[in-house]
């Protein structure tokens, strides 16, 4: 019971997913993502295994479209898996496992893929594209964020949400946004609540890593 969405910054070379799950703490488990090299989703009956897998065989080259196979046929569970991965060229891809269950669907766009599971319809994932493609002109956490709640406005589960992350990598080793809410009655206004707030600071705690002394004081 998954819906989220990995996407591209074509102006900074950004990676970043935004996800939402019935379960508690899905940021742990499900996105995974690397600076200049792509983004990996893992879902359904998750195997976070598949995660640094992914990315390993984006950062050796592989495209999308030959992670998403190569990692569908080396797990022999994969019919239980539900996989996307974005890579540096923005290019995406999915797999969705012949047990992973309905309603499911996928949506590809520029920069964008989205893939849910058990989901209220099939439009769910559809909707989140659209979302994130009508929003060019904002910070790639705001438009994976504007996905997810697109998603959940189309109907989102088919149960209740519990838990959801935001994350974003740029250029350093550390994400430059990484908000998760993991344990809810309505994760994504909390999500949203959080990213409202770390927003105006968020370049902020990258200065302090790597230009201290050019960093604001401390109030």
């Amino acid at each position: 019971m998954t819906f989220s969405l990995i996407g591209r910054c074509a102006k900074t070379g950004a990676f970043g997913a935004a996800v939402t799950t019935s379960s508690i703490a899905v940021g742990s488990r499900v996105p995974f993502c690397a600076p200049g090299i792509g983004a990996v989703l893992t879902q359904h009956r998750t195997d976070p295994r598949l995660g640094p897998r992914g990315i390993a065989l984006l950062r050796s080259g592989c495209t999308a479209a030959e992670t998403v196979a190569a990692l569908a046929a080396s797990t022999p569970h994969h019919r239980w898996r539900q996989l996307a991965a974005i890579d540096a060229a923005g290019r995406t891809a999915h797999f969705h496992g012949a047990a992973v269950k309905p309603f499911h669907n996928d949506a590809h766009g520029k920069d964008v893929v989205a893939i849910g599971n058990i989901l209220a319809n099939d439009l769910v994932p559809r909707a989140m594209a659209d979302a994130f493609l009508a929003a060019l002109d904002e910070p790639l956490a705001e438009r994976l964020l504007r996905g997810l709640e697109a998603g959940e406005a189309a109907g989102g589960e088919h149960g209740e949400v519990r838990s959801a992350v935001l994350i974003v990598v740029e250029q350093e080793i550390f994400p430059l946004v990484d908000l998760r809410v993991d344990w809810a009655d309505a994760p994504i206004p909390a999500l949203r609540a959080l990213w409202d707030r770390y927003r105006p600071e968020m370049r902020e705690y990258v200065v302090r890593a790597t230009d201290p002394e050019a960093a604001k004081p401390v109030a």
